[in-house]
């Protein structure tokens, strides 16, 4: 039967061609919607479970998918408060998370020479106020040159009374060291805000900090930006707007367990520990990612579905056409024997056929173009670890394509059978 059926196709190969791949594209693009959505999430767990984050403390009433963190109050304090409250804790790191713009010596000498050149300004990049000796377990970006963020604690903030020193000591990541054409040693200015002119920058070097690059990192994947930049908590606070006991904030805090298999649990206790808080576990995140992948395949079916139905009547079609040209053959078959229910296999296979043929087509179609896709994700994305892929054909990814394959060949020679089983056998015989 086999046989029969590459028989008929080779009669016509233009339009078995055509038809093959009709379904290839329809069922490649499912396969590659798919097969995002699958690298995603899968990618998703993986940088979680490595990322040492077991749970995330934000301000009460804040959602996980929330576009604005209200700030986490007392967020020194709570470095040592939430161990205390739970044994389990094995470091809570308060991270305040914020825009900045730097500017660097050679704007700052070309500004006092009232000699900036076209085009030169200050850059803005994302900046990240820490405690570095409490983010010991949580991953960090890797330092490359100099020595980093060099004291304990935070100095400035000296146990709560903002009157320590200021280390004026900033990490910044590779890219923000490139544009800013500084190393380590460099000096940067710091800011909030942009000069509206090249006449003001003066005004705002006067009003901008001055740090001392103490190191360059590489990208980070937790706060995906080409430009970041890593300083003391309490040294941020103090250019956004806090530095004071009564301004002590932070965007979230990072809790690394000492157990992670006990994190629900955790999560309960800190919350009843802290009303002022809202905690969320590693499953929280995820599932809030989960939901957004669903209705990107939610998204991606829909078009998916599109596609395989225009495969499925196209090939319909065709198949419909080939049983016309061959009435008189199929009068032939019913004459020596075939029984109709045979008859409509031999349609039902050819049609399978160019679907498997299609399938073979699509699938190295989606290969091809989720490794050009994932390619120009990762570029677009900087900061993400080596190994991070958006594109996974896991087993499920490639048996959901086999079965759309046998899902159209199937549904697409219902009809065409039908007819071929159908034809008046005396009629087709006598027609000259």
């Amino acid at each position: 039967m086999v046989r029969y059926a590459l028989g008929a196709l080779r009669r016509r190969p233009g339009r078995a061609a055509l038809t093959s791949l009709g379904i290839g594209l329809a069922v490649g693009l499912v396969v590659l919607l798919l097969a995002i959505s699958a690298g995603v999430q899968t990618s998703a767990t993986e940088l979680a479970t490595a990322s040492g984050v077991d749970l995330i403390a934000a301000s009460a009433n804040t959602t996980i998918t929330t576009g604005s963190v209200p700030p986490v109050l007392h967020a020194h304090n709570l470095s040592l408060e939430i161990p205390a409250a739970d044994p389990n804790v094995a470091v809570a790191s308060p991270w305040l998370v914020s825009e900045l713009v730097f500017g660097n010596a050679s704007l700052f000498a070309a500004a006092n020479r009232s000699d900036v050149p076209s085009g030169w300004s200050p850059t803005g990049a994302g900046s990240v106020g820490w405690i570095p000796s409490e983010n010991t377990g949580i991953e960090t970006p890797t330092l490359y040159n100099g020595t980093g963020l060099r004291y304990p604690g935070d100095p400035h903030y000296a146990n709560g009374t903002y009157l320590g020193p200021f280390t004026h000591e900033i990490v910044l990541d590779q890219g923000l060291a490139s544009v800013l054409g500084v190393g380590v040693g460099g000096l940067v200015w710091a800011g909030t805000t942009s000069p509206p002119n090249g006449s003001a920058l003066p005004g705002w070097y006067a009003g901008a900090t001055p740090f001392r690059v103490v190191g360059i990192s590489g990208p980070f994947w937790l706060i995906p930006s080409a430009l970041l930049a890593f300083l003391y908590l309490s040294e941020l606070q103090a250019i956004v707007g806090g530095g004071t006991p009564g301004t002590d904030y932070a965007s979230l805090v990072l809790i690394h367990l000492n157990d992670p298999t006990t994190a629900a649990s955790d999560q309960t206790r800190l919350e009843v520990a802290f009303p002022s808080l809202t905690v969320f576990t590693l499953s929280d995140v995820l599932g809030a990612v989960q939901s957004v992948v669903n209705l990107y395949r939610t998204f991606g079916v829909l078009i998916g579905v599109i596609g395989i139905v225009v495969a499925a009547l196209f090939a319909t079609t065709v198949l419909q056409m080939s049983v016309d040209d061959r009435s008189r053959e199929f009068a032939l078959l019913r004459a020596v024997g075939y029984r109709r229910a045979r008859v409509g296999a031999l349609v039902a296979e050819e049609s399978l056929l160019l679907a498997v043929l299609g399938f073979a087509v699509g699938l190295p179609l989606a290969v091809l173009g989720a490794a050009e896709l994932n390619r120009f994700l990762l570029g677009l994305i900087p900061g993400l670890p080596v190994g991070f892929s958006f594109v996974a054909f896991d087993p499920t990814v490639i048996l959901t394509g086999i079965g759309l394959v046998l899902a159209i060949g199937l549904v697409a020679a219902f009809l065409p059978a039908a007819r071929a089983m159908g034809l008046p056998v005396a009629e087709e015989l006598r027609a000259p």
